[in-house]
C-alpha cells in the first residue's frame, strides 16, 4: 500500500512580492505535487511563477529544474515533481503593477 500525505505549505496568504514557500520534508517520498489555489488576485498584468527548489537539509537550496507555467488566473494550479532529495520547497517570483495574490498552498506527497 502506498503512503500518502497532504500538507499546506502557505494557508490563505497574501503576496505582494517575491518568496518562498515553507519547506517540507519528503525524502520518503516517490512523488509530488504543490497545488496552488489561486483565491484572489489585484494588479495589472499580476503573474505568478512557482521553481521548485530540493535541499539535503532544509538550509541549504538549489533550483531542481520543474517550473511552473505562467500563473495570471483565479482558480486551481499544480506543479509535479519527480527525483528529489528530502527538502522540497517552491520559489515564487511576482510580477506586475501592484500585485496581490491571495495563495492557499498545498503539497501532496505520495510513496
Amino acid at each position: 500500500m502506498k503512503l500518502f500525505n497532504a500538507s499546506h505549505v502557505e494557508l490563505k496568504r497574501d503576496f505582494t512580492e517575491d518568496f518562498q514557500t515553507n519547506p517540507h520534508e519528503g525524502g520518503w517520498a516517490d512523488e509530488c505535487i504543490f497545488f496552488i489555489a489561486v483565491e484572489d488576485m489585484e494588479g495589472k498584468d499580476a503573474a505568478l511563477k512557482a521553481a521548485v527548489e530540493i535541499s539535503h537539509d532544509g538550509v541549504h537550496w538549489v533550483a531542481e529544474g520543474t517550473v511552473s507555467d505562467t500563473i495570471s488566473s483565479l482558480g486551481l494550479h499544480f506543479v509535479r515533481v519527480k527525483h528529489f532529495g528530502n527538502w522540497l520547497r517552491l520559489n515564487c517570483s511576482i510580477t506586475g503593477e501592484q500585485p496581490v495574490f491571495r495563495l492557499n498552498i498545498q503539497i501532496a506527497l505520495k510513496g
